[in-house]
């Protein structure tokens, strides 16, 4: 069994037409979506009409939680931007989304932990970037829950990474950023910044032998137009995030 695990597109659509069209080529029936799906400067209503039509399984992020439920007023720029792109209903299938799905036998998935939307499960802040959390730490985060898993399937740091727990534990696979190769974290305790460090739509692809063999799992970077996406956020007022999104950088000096 292969299942297609997509996470973090923030609103890119040509980033997620270019993976499902790779996915379909490659013969992968079966897509996932971990969740912050139209926060950005990009095409927040396009893109959840597409996630909506495809019918794609959809686990429920930070971002999407905040378009559905917060005020406009108490919105960071880019949430703010999406909840006045998107139409009611999609705001309402952004809110109803689940915290965690169960997509096969033995397989957990869900945004950043299986406890939090906010919280990275597999790194850490240090010196204003994101590092391996130790794991001892990755056990705690995962709970109860994550570790009785098989696997677990995990966004939110946009960080693409595939750790296998000693002594037992469960395969981690975070697919990294279909859409938004790097940002920063400007917010206390622990300012940093998170760069894919290419420009690259990130996804994986999971492998979960029919026999009960080890599962593994690909992580792709994808060619798309990144130039495009880069004039929109520019369009709309938005440099760094034009960078961003053609470099998998934060500039200098944002």
């Amino acid at each position: 069994m292969r299942i297609a695990v997509i996470a973090d597109i923030h609103g890119n659509l040509p980033a997620l037409e270019a993976a499902l069209d790779d996915i379909a080529a490659r013969g992968v029936a079966m897509v996932l979506n971990l969740g912050d799906c139209a926060s950005g400067l990009l095409w927040p209503r396009e893109t959840a009409a597409l996630l909506m039509a495809r019918g794609i399984p959809t686990v429920r992020g930070n971002h999407d939680r905040w378009v559905a439920e917060q005020e406009p007023a108490a919105m960071g720029r880019q949430d703010a931007f999406a909840h006045g792109e998107l139409t009611p209903d999609q705001r309402a299938w952004l809110g109803g989304l689940p915290t965690r799905l169960l997509p096969a036998p033995g397989v957990l998935a869900c945004h950043g932990t299986p406890g939090s939307d906010t919280a990275n499960l597999l790194e850490e802040p240090a010196d204003g970037h994101l590092r391996p959390a130790a794991p001892e730490v990755v056990r705690a985060r995962l709970g109860a829950d994550g570790l009785a898993a098989r696997v677990v399937l995990c966004g939110h740091s946009h960080q693409a990474s595939v750790v296998h727990l000693p002594d037992g534990g469960p395969m981690v696979v975070n697919p990294g950023s279909l859409g938004c190769p790097a940002f920063r974290v400007t917010r206390p305790p622990h300012p940093h910044r998170s760069e894919a460090r290419s420009p690259h739509a990130r996804y994986a692809i999971l492998h979960l032998p029919e026999d009960g063999g080890a599962p593994g799992a690909d992580l792709i970077a994808l060619r798309y137009d990144w130039e495009a996406a880069g004039r929109r956020a520019e369009s709309l007022g938005s440099r760094a995030w034009a960078y961003a999104l053609r470099t998998g950088f934060i500039p200098d000096g944002v």
